[in-house]
């Protein structure tokens, strides 16, 4: 039989953004009963606002920036896995990591990487998912936390919440709305999750 887990996941953050989801995580991972603990926070932007809140916080924060190895994707993605390894993460979480992953990271983390994406998948994976749930007269949009796969937001589909589209909508208000939504589905299936690892 399998050792059961005495501790925490580790969990890395990748963000290239301000950081909201992964705030989230941080915070849902200090609490006592919290079955992981974010160790690190990653980014490919320099100047990725997630950073200073990560660091403020305590967390460990790394930087591995896409401009310094040009088109090279698989030199950039090594980097990141040495850093993923210097810090014993055993699952990665991504919140607004805005750079297309290889199918060697996807698959070094296959089943131990998570996403989370502003609509219904598989509605509208990419770009511009408020303004396409609008335009298509869609009651309801949302959020989805999924496995990563080599598609683009594809991948088993861990947990949903929908959010009503009103009539007044703009993809901005509609986009404010479903990242609180983010920010309470975010958390918890990355919890079930690491559970579910023991």
């Amino acid at each position: 039989m399998p050792t059961p887990r005495t501790g925490r996941v580790r969990v890395a953050v990748l963000i290239s953004g301000a950081g909201s989801n992964m705030a989230a995580l941080i915070d849902a991972g200090r609490h006592a009963d919290a079955p992981f603990e974010v160790v690190l926070v990653l980014s490919n932007k320099p100047d990725a606002g997630g950073l200073a809140i990560a660091g403020s916080g305590g967390v460990a924060t790394a930087v591995v920036a896409q401009a310094a190895f040009g088109k090279d994707r698989a030199a950039h993605e090594a980097a990141v896995q040495t850093v993923l390894e210097a810090h014993g993460v055993e699952v990665v979480a991504l919140a607004g990591y805005m750079r297309l992953l290889t199918p060697f990271l996807v698959g070094r983390w296959a089943g131990r990487m998570l996403n989370i994406h502003p609509s219904l998948l598989p509605k509208y994976p990419g770009l511009d998912t408020h303004a396409r749930a609008i335009a298509a007269g869609d009651a309801e949009a949302g959020c989805t936390v999924h496995l990563v796969a080599e598609g683009v937001d594809d991948g088993p589909v861990l947990g949903q919440a929908a959010v009503p589209v009103l009539a007044e909508d703009t993809p901005a208000s509609l986009a404010q709305r479903v990242l609180a939504s983010e920010h309470q589905l975010y958390p918890r299936v990355l919890a079930d999750f690491c559970r579910s690892l023991d």
